[in-house]
């Protein structure tokens, strides 16, 4: 199962829980697992059937432009992190 790093401003829905071990074989499938053990967690991660316009992700070091569709490993490691826009 994947290793999500959980947002310093997401973790008082995780009860201050910094990384979370969850099934999914997408992002999007990720944050539905994350919805499931930490309600609300998908809206402030997700509006629209997209990743918010600040957020982008990054799996295992890399920013995916798939976004919600990036492909996740079993072992991969997930982070949330504030999309930087310019140029």
């Amino acid at each position: 199962m994947a290793r999500v790093f959980i947002p310093v401003l997401l973790r008082e829905l995780t009860g201050g829980e910094a990384e979370a071990v969850v099934a999914g074989a997408t992002v999007r499938e990720l944050i539905a697992t994350l919805e499931d053990r930490y309600p609300g967690i998908a809206d402030r991660l997700t509006g629209d059937g997209r990743l918010r316009p600040n957020l982008a992700v990054a799996i295992d070091g890399e920013v995916m432009p798939l976004g919600l569709r990036a492909p996740v490993e079993p072992s991969s490691e997930v982070h949330f992190v504030a999309a930087i826009k310019g140029g």
